[in-house]
C-alpha cells in the first residue's frame, strides 16, 4: 500500500495517541475457522509487539472485549443473514494471555460490534487529551470497522494496523482496508507504527 506521511513530521505522538485492540479474546481467536489474510496467531504476535512498544512510551492502551451477562444484553436484530446461536463456554471472553496482563491497560467490555456505544471509551480518551487512535484486532470488517466508523464520527484521527487485524475471509479484510479505512484514517504495518512512535 502507498506509504503516506503519518503527519507533518512522520511521527506518532505517544502522549496524544492510544492503542486500541478489539476482541483479542479466547473465544474469538481460538475459533475453528481460520481467519484470513492473517492467522489469529499472527495478529496476536503483532498486537503483542505493539503493546510492548506503546507500554515503553507510556501510551494509553485500551483492550476491548465483547462479553455478556446472560445473553439478554446482546443485540439481536432481525436480519436476512441467518444468525447462528452461540454458546459461550467458560472463559470465552478472557483476553488472550499475550496481552491480558498489560500494565495500566484500560479494559472495555462491550455488548455489540463497536467499542464506543454504551462504553466509557470516548470519555477516557478525551480526558487524557488523546486525538489519535491506533486500531487493530478481530475482525477487520466487524469489530474493528464499526469502532473505526464510530471514532471517525467522534472526530479522532486514526491509524489502522493492517497486519494486526484479520477477518473470516481475505475478501472481507481487503474490502475494508481498500475502500473504507483510507477514507477515515491511514493504514500502516506493525513495523511502520513502532518505528514512528515518539
Amino acid at each position: 500500500m502507498e506509504n503516506l506521511e503519518l503527519n507533518e513530521n512522520k511521527f506518532i505522538n505517544a502522549e496524544k495517541s492510544a492503542l486500541v485492540l478489539i476482541d483479542l479474546q479466547s473465544g474469538i481467536t481460538a475459533r475453528e475457522i481460520q481467519p484470513s489474510p492473517y492467522t489469529s496467531e499472527e495478529v496476536i504476535h503483532n498486537a503483542s509487539k505493539l503493546v510492548n512498544a506503546f507500554s515503553e512510551k507510556g501510551t494509553f492502551i485500551v483492550l476491548v472485549r465483547v462479553s455478556t451477562i446472560d445473553d439478554k444484553d446482546m443485540v439481536k436484530p432481525k436480519t436476512d443473514s441467518k444468525v447462528v446461536g452461540m454458546k459461550y463456554p467458560e472463559g470465552w471472553d478472557n483476553l488472550v494471555p499475550e496481552i491480558a496482563n498489560t500494565k495500566n491497560a484500560h479494559i472495555i467490555t462491550k455488548r455489540q460490534w463497536g467499542a464506543f456505544y454504551g462504553t466509557d471509551l470516548d470519555l477516557q480518551l478525551r480526558r487524557r487529551g488523546i486525538d489519535t487512535i491506533i486500531l487493530g484486532g478481530i475482525s477487520t470488517n466487524i469489530g474493528v470497522d464499526t469502532t473505526a466508523r464510530e471514532a471517525y464520527q467522534h472526530g479522532y484521527n486514526q491509524i489502522f494496523v493492517e497486519d494486526a487485524m484479520t477477518a473470516v475471509t481475505k475478501e472481507e479484510h481487503d474490502y475494508v482496508c481498500k475502500y473504507i479505512f483510507p477514507r477515515i484514517g491511514k493504514i500502516r504495518t506493525t513495523k511502520e507504527i513502532i518505528s514512528s512512535l515518539r
